[in-house]
């Protein structure tokens, strides 16, 4: 993809990152954002506890696209849901703080926005070198869910059109999680298209070395089943 046009599709995005109690806006994730054209929106979603203050300051000076500092109640739902209320652009791209991208992330993104498809698009999960070496298994697990059963979730990097995400009804701020997991069986009981970008993105597996590899992955295999029985039954989006 010719770099004009790609810096022109990458022009047409709202990135909506939040960052929840306890978290932070990486360097190396805002290095990353920094690269999208000056006409591109960064909306960075604080819950409302000290110290985030830091974070709006640090992105005041920011090179890159706009950057957009807001402040809302704690919950990914609700922060998110804050950040695409804000959004000047016509497609949303939902970043989690402890995401990295890689050298195809951006190219990828443009290449999709470019297509002009109403669906909801995702990138392939990868991990970083901070947990067991058993998380390849969970690289092909994520691929799988996604590729396979047609389920990928928010650390995944949802991409989406704005008129198409409001039509979905937002992300459910009355769940205590999964928003992300019931804004997917939404899309597929509306009949929008799941499409993987075929790029990855990178997330944290800290906690899967904290916490312990299997204790982790069995949580999330049963937090997942749960859900997915719950948000399956819906047959129509809010």
């Amino acid at each position: 993809m010719h770099a004009v046009a790609t810096q022109s599709a990458l022009s047409q995005v709202t990135v909506v990152v939040p960052v929840g109690p306890g978290d932070s806006l990486t360097h190396e994730l805002r290095g990353q954002l920094s690269l999208l054209p000056p006409a591109a929106q960064v909306c960075v979603v604080c819950s409302d506890e000290p110290g985030h203050e830091l974070i709006a300051a640090g992105l005041r000076s920011a090179p890159g696209p706009q950057w957009q500092c807001l402040r809302s109640a704690p919950g990914r739902a609700l922060q998110q849901n804050a950040g695409a209320a804000a959004a000047s652009r016509s497609w949303l791209w939902f970043v989690h703080a402890d995401s990295l991208l890689a050298p195809d992330t951006l190219p990828a993104l443009a290449k999709w926005i470019e297509r002009d498809i109403q669906a909801l698009a995702y990138f392939d999960l990868r991990f970083l070198d901070d947990g067991p070496a058993l998380m390849r298994l969970n690289t092909a697990g994520a691929w799988l869910r996604s590729r396979l059963l047609g389920l990928p979730f928010g650390d995944q990097g949802l991409v989406l059109p704005r008129v198409l995400f409001k039509a979905l009804g937002r992300f459910d701020t009355t769940l205590a999680g999964g928003e992300d997991h019931a804004l997917v069986w939404r899309a597929r009981h509306a009949g929008v298209p799941l499409r993987p970008l075929r790029a990855p993105i990178y997330t944290s597996a800290r906690k899967y070395a904290e916490r312990g590899w299997g204790a982790t992955t069995g949580d999330h295999l049963r937090e997942t089943w749960k859900q997915a029985r719950r948000f399956s039954r819906v047959e129509r989006p809010q």
